[in-house]
């Protein structure tokens, strides 16, 4: 690749037309979509389930055309059901899609043609079924809006159309360049060239200026009757002297040593707004002006307007040329080069003001400094995932993506999209591939753990980012997923394909793009960060960098380093005793305080603060902000105020301040903030209260200290006993979600029945589903480790009985009976042992004692209670749903109990830790084994419904 392709200049690739597109191109308005909602039929995608469930959203279009309806399969966005409409349509009138992939002279046709198209009188569309006579003048092409208010013009302009209007108003025009030039992706003055060569041969329709006045003109004035009533000349002179629209706009100097500045432009509602803009560029009228492509969202106006070059014929720039012309005044504006991935020269103007679609009325809307630094900051990962949280001063990009529940603000996968968007770059390649379900039970899963151990400062300032998601944990994963990055002209910038699988597919795929917007965010706010050291983080992360990628972002260390000149330590999360700022905490600490990978919910208000005079200046405030501790999702003095308070209590602290960009895009009035910045003792003032704290679930915090994890470990001891006693039954009590059930199909058993039970319809819904799934893909395969014949999902509660279920070979229990009152865990205890009569039951419950590991916490001091002195006091439950936790006193008396009540032998064990080392188990275990043959009389009784049933052989269950 030569330098010259550094911004994707390429040549085009084969363009193909959307279903959508290609109905439109055929039949044009007399297509009519109509998109309305639909109920899932399909019944949560697992027969025989008889939960009803509310299924997701979905949308069906109806497509009328002029001789035929066609209906769409159901979809869940209403444009894939209006494309597959289209799609349907196409097929059943058998209508073929032509490729545009023109040649060079077959694109200069087309270049004439459209040219001729867009200045003649009027145009005739032939359709299959009819023809229509259009003006173009009167259509509602944005670029119609411009010929209109051309029109308006005084003298010898009246009816010029600037060049660069027409090369970026016509999405065509700009197409077909493409193909004669491959630099016309990146160089305006390449298409208009190219626009202004073709016009030369339509000379009997247009007429050409001087290469210096950069328009094009109708050689013969349109005729009266079809000029739009709106373009009145007498109306508008009344109008011109008292119509003026003031907009706010954005002067972007070439010197990067010259700040941006606001200012207000009066354009006039009735004639051409870019002859207004003209004067402020120091040109005297609108084809002097260039135009870029449209900034940020698809549907914005703002664009960026500039000056072409004077004595300079359009030609490629090469990267020595872009790092070279950056200090050069009188060429490239680096700012807006960089924001518009155009090539800009000389001053320029970000404005957002033009014409729209389907309107004839001019849109405008004030672009203020705010809104350029939030362009720009929008362009760095962290500083999307800042405003999608509309915290641009607390917030950071989260070092993990540890569940879908605790992920606030926009996904990984979005902000990747967006930061591609911005920078103009193909949207992301995101691949996802499943594992095969007997994959080893040792495979190495990610479980995205969060760091719980400190790292070095070293680390956590960008090489540690690959220890987030590194966790030699024992699950078997079920996805792997590879994003790739490429430019517009399909060069590949990066690929990353981790190592690790997940459970989840979502899982898979947000992990992944957090990996690349980790590294890539380092590479933007570590300007002085060595190529050898990004190389060495890249490959700790899987990522695998091209060359092109450090060609692509030339100019991103320019122009963001001079924003972040006032930057003081601020991607460090590692805060030195030195640094630390002194917290102010005030209020009465309650004691629930947050740990690790709880969810903190605070208000803050932030704010610019000068001692002298106490000047104080509100940047962002947020009344319910909610973040993960651990997972550095906001700045490290704010976490480190935080961990040290209780609900209800408030702080206050002062820190250095952040990168100028993130202040500015966060500040509401930008002209004090600027002054305020200007003082070397203006600091970041911080006022929030800690309103509460949501504790992790037991889950992410045993794993955080336990490989494999608990709840893996727990299935593997289950497993044991299954295969030491040949059960050919199996009931799980308390099934939820079927984790139990669903990993044992990934083990060789003797296990031909499976039976899970819960009173909760949804989990039951999503355990059908995925042992459903599993269980006939095994049957497919016909994997000879698999004997399963009958599963079964009951609703019900497990303290009653159901006689279905009486005498099985084993029956387990894994932390359930904490959900419960102490009195119901008894009653189960009870109707297990005396009424099911499995001959193994196996119980698992926490071990409350083994929490202080769990939390990292210390007990509080206090005198033993003489009636409960073998409970720590000060430790936090692990869930908030459970009702009770045990110490191993108290569930050895429990089973105890039991187990010589209703004839059974009992011994103890555990996972998580050791028997003979303090504090025991995290997980404690008891096995009851049935000492003598169960009684052949019982009572036929059904309190459970059946709520999905599989059979191999499509067998009946037989009741007891």
């Amino acid at each position: 690749m030569t330098e010259t392709e550094n911004l994707s200049v390429n040549p085009a690739k084969k363009s193909s037309l959307s279903p959508k597109a290609v109905i439109h191109q055929t039949f044009g308005d007399k297509a009519c979509y109509k998109v309305e909602e639909v109920q899932d039929s399909t019944q949560n995608e697992c027969p025989g389930l008889a939960v009803q469930q509310k299924g997701p959203c979905l949308y069906q279009c109806t497509l009328q055309l002029p001789e035929i309806v066609v209906v769409s399969d159901p979809c869940r966005k209403k444009k894939d059901a209006e494309q597959s409409a289209a799609e349907k349509a196409i097929e059943k009138l058998g209508i073929h899609q032509k490729e545009y992939n023109p040649t060079v002279e077959e694109a200069w046709d087309d270049l004439v043609g459209r040219l001729t198209f867009l200045f003649a009188d009027e145009f005739s569309l032939s359709f299959p079924f009819y023809v229509v006579t259009m003006k173009f003048l009167s259509s509602p092409h944005p670029l119609s809006g411009h010929f209109r208010a051309a029109l308006r013009r005084e003298g010898d302009f009246s009816g010029c159309i600037p060049l660069s209007v027409i090369a970026v108003c016509d999405a065509k025009i700009s197409n077909i360049c493409k193909y004669i030039n491959p630099t016309a992706e990146v160089n305006l003055l390449a298409v208009m060239t190219l626009i202004q060569n073709a016009a030369d041969k339509v000379p009997d329709l247009i007429r050409t200026f001087e290469f210096e006045q950069l328009s094009l003109q109708r050689r013969n004035p349109y005729p009266n009757e079809i000029i739009p009533s709106s373009v009145d000349h007498e109306l508008d002179l009344k109008f011109q002297l008292v119509k003026r629209i003031p907009i706010e706009v954005v002067r972007i100097p070439v010197s990067l040593d010259k700040g941006v500045e606001s200012l207000t432009l009066n354009i006039s509602a009735t004639g051409y707004y870019l002859d207004d803009i003209a004067p402020e560029l120091g040109v005297t009228e609108a084809s002097d002006i260039l135009i870029s492509r449209t900034i940020g969202r698809a549907s914005s106006e703002m664009r960026i307007y500039y000056t072409a070059p004077r004595q300079q014929h359009p030609r490629e720039i090469s990267v020595s040329e872009l790092i070279e012309a950056s200090h050069n005044e009188t060429f490239l504006n680096a700012r807006a080069t960089y924001i518009s991935g155009q090539v800009i020269s000389g001053t320029a103007i970000l404005a957002s003001v033009g014409y729209r679609w389907k309107s004839t009325d001019l849109f405008h809307e004030d672009v203020s400094l705010r809104t350029y630094y939030r362009v720009l900051v929008n362009m760095i990962p962290s500083g999307a995932y800042r405003i999608s949280r509309e915290a641009v001063v607390a917030a950071r990009l989260p070092l993990a993506f540890t569940t879908k529940n605790n992920w606030r603000g926009s996904f990984p996968r979005d902000i990747l999209c967006t930061f591609c968007r911005f920078h103009h770059l193909s949207e992301p390649l995101i691949s996802t591939k499943s594992n095969s379900l007997k994959s080893s039970p040792g495979a190495n899963v990610s479980r995205k753990k969060l760091k719980v151990n400190e790292s070095s400062k070293e680390e956590k300032s960008g090489e540690g980012l690959a220890a987030a998601t590194e966790d030699p944990a024992g699950h078997n994963g079920a996805f792997h997923c590879e994003v790739k990055i490429y430019t517009k002209s399909r060069h590949l910038l990066l690929n990353c394909s981790p190592k690790e699988s997940f459970r989840k597919q979502t899982d898979a795929t947000q992990s992944t793009a957090l990996k690349v917007l980790s590294w890539l965010n380092v590479f933007f706010e570590k300007p002085d960060m060595s190529r050898e050291k990004l190389n060495l983080l890249a490959e700790k992360l899987d990522i695998h960098l091209t060359p092109d990628l450090f060609n692509k972002f030339v100019l991103c260390h320019p122009v963001h380093k001079l924003e972040s000149s006032r930057l003081v330590n601020f991607n460090s999360s590692d805060i030195s005793k030195e640094s630390e700022p002194s917290i102010d905490i005030g209020g009465q600490n309650t004691g629930n305080t947050p740990s690790i990978g709880s969810l903190a919910c605070i208000s803050y208000t932030a704010s610019l603060f000068i001692e002298e005079g106490c000047t104080k200046e509100h940047l962002e405030s947020c009344e319910q902000f909610e973040f993960e501790i651990g997972n550095e999702a906001v700045l490290p003095h704010l976490e480190a105020a935080v961990i040290k308070m209780g609900v209800g209590q408030s702080a206050h602290f002062q820190m250095d301040l952040l990168p100028s960009e993130y202040i500015l895009a966060a500040a509401g009035d930008s002209a004090s903030t600027l002054s305020l910045l200007s003082s070397k003792s203006c600091k970041l003032e911080f006022n929030l209260t800690l309103l509460r704290v949501t504790e992790p679930l037991e889950e992410r915090m045993e794993q955080a200290l336990f490989s494999p994890p608990l709840s893996k470990q727990r299935v593997e001891f289950a497993v044991q006993y299954i295969k030491e006693s040949s059960a050919t039954s199996l009931v799980d009590f308390g099934c939820g979600s079927g984790s139990l059930l669903d990993s044992l199909l990934l083990y060789p058993t003797s296990l031909e029945k499976i039976v899970g039970v819960d009173i909760s319809q949804r989990s039951l819904a999503r355990a059908a589903k995925s042992l459903h799934s599993k269980l006939n893909r095994l049957l497919d395969t016909k994997d000879p480790s698999s004997k399963i014949k009958v599963a079964v999902l009951f609703d019900g509660s497990i303290t009653k009985f159901d006689s279905r279920l009486y005498g099985f070979g084993i029956a387990t229990c894994l932390e359930v009976i904490e959900h419960m009152e102490e009195e119901d865990a008894s009653v189960f205890g009870d109707v297990v042992l005396s009424s099911f009569c499995p001959k193994i039951l196996i119980v698992s419950t926490p071990n409350y004692e083994y929490n202080v590991i769990l939390q990292k916490s210390t007990p509080q001091s206090q005198e033993d209670d003489p009636d409960d002195k073998n409970q720590p006091q000060g430790c936090k439950f692990r869930n908030h749903d459970h009702k009770f936790e045990w110490t191993r006193a108290q569930f050895n008396e429990w089973a105890s109990g039991l187990a010589t009540k209703h004839n059974y032998a009992l011994e103890f064990s555990g996972v998580g830790g050791a028997a003979d080392v303090e504090p025991g188990f995290a997980s404690q275990i008891a096995i009851f084994r049935r000492r003598q043959a169960s009684p052949t009389s019982m009572v036929l009784v059904h309190n459970y419904t059946p709520i999905w049933e599989w059979s191999r052989n499509d067998l009946p269950i037989k009741e007891a």
